[in-house]
């Protein structure tokens, strides 16, 4: 169980990364959510249909993808925590490069919760101010 999880995730990142929420929806429960931790302006809950436009969106802010360089795969059970630098170039030539902790809970083979920790310092200056200009 715990590989196959592993391997739901890793697609799921990997879909986040490229902006295609097509390939993302099918590892998300109908009831799935992220939140966000911290206190920036990207900290809070987002529901499945919110995380998919988020992903979709994601695309127009990092036309190339998000190159992820993982650390590490942590399963046990039905909890994935996955480590990783998320690389990519912005739509405005800006180099992003933030820190991720995500940290999975599955139900039934389908990503249930993500809690995610990274740099809300360094998202509320480089990505916020794309977001706003775009009206995402």
């Amino acid at each position: 169980m715990s590989e196959q999880n592993k391997q739901v995730v890793l697609t799921f990142i990997d879909a986040m990364g490229n902006g295609d929420a097509a390939a993302a929806a099918p590892c998300l429960a109908p009831d799935a959510f992220t939140l966000a931790k911290g206190f920036g302006k990207f900290a809070g809950v987002r529901k499945h249909d919110t995380i998919l436009a988020t992903i979709a969106a994601f695309r127009k802010l990092v036309p190339d993808g998000m190159r992820p360089d993982i650390y590490s795969v942590t399963a046990e059970g039905e909890r994935v925590v996955v480590e990783f630098d998320g690389n990519a170039t912005l739509c405005n030539g800006e180099s992003y490069c933030n820190q991720y902790c995500m940290v999975f809970l599955l139900r039934e083979g389908k990503i249930k919760q993500v809690n995610e920790y990274f740099c809300t310092i360094l998202a509320d200056k480089v990505l916020f101010p794309l977001v706003a200009a775009e009206g995402l």
